[in-house]
């Protein structure tokens, strides 16, 4: 591993079933590696213990751990998107068998939590018109997956 630290997504028994959706949403995505447990192991043989995988150029191990642990929105990804079409790709695909939510979170198939976000998100609800960023905040309050220009419509005030 290069990077100093990285992310263990903890599964209950599908690891490799995550780690290859994962790869498959982002453009570039590959699994790296596979640990699976062999005879007499504390999982069935030929199962993954882990799987290594890297999305956008970050690391991640997903990890057969078993029932104890699931997720929560304690923990998030945030995907910065620089189009409505980037955006509408990605919630398409990550809340496809999982649930939308509001304000751009959704959780995908696996419970993983999302934020799906423009990257002139910041410029709206903190730009240099506390009005306007008033208006773009409750606009954004109201929706599930963003708009782009209905929250650059807000900020604007028309």
């Amino acid at each position: 591993m290069s990077e100093k630290i990285t992310t263990c997504l903890w599964f209950d028994n599908q690891a490799e079933e995550a780690a290859e959706y994962y790869a498959s949403v982002f453009e570039g995505g590959k699994v790296l590696d596979v640990a699976r447990y062999g005879e007499g192991g504390p999982g069935p043989a030929g199962q993954a213990i882990t799987v290594r995988f890297e999305i956008e150029g970050r690391s991640f191990t997903a990890l057969n751990g078993g029932p104890a642990f699931t997720f929560s929105e304690a923990v998030s990804f945030v995907v910065d998107c620089s189009s409505q079409e980037e955006m509408d790709r990605y919630w398409a695909e990550l809340s496809q068998g999982g649930s939308e939510s509001q304000c751009g979170w959704l959780k995908d198939k696996y419970g993983v939590s999302w934020q799906v976000i423009p990257s002139v998100l910041g410029q709206l609800i903190g730009g240099p018109d506390p009005e306007g960023s008033q208006r773009a905040m409750q606009a954004m309050l109201a929706m599930g997956k963003l708009d782009i220009a209905a929250l650059q419509k807000a900020y604007d005030g028309r």
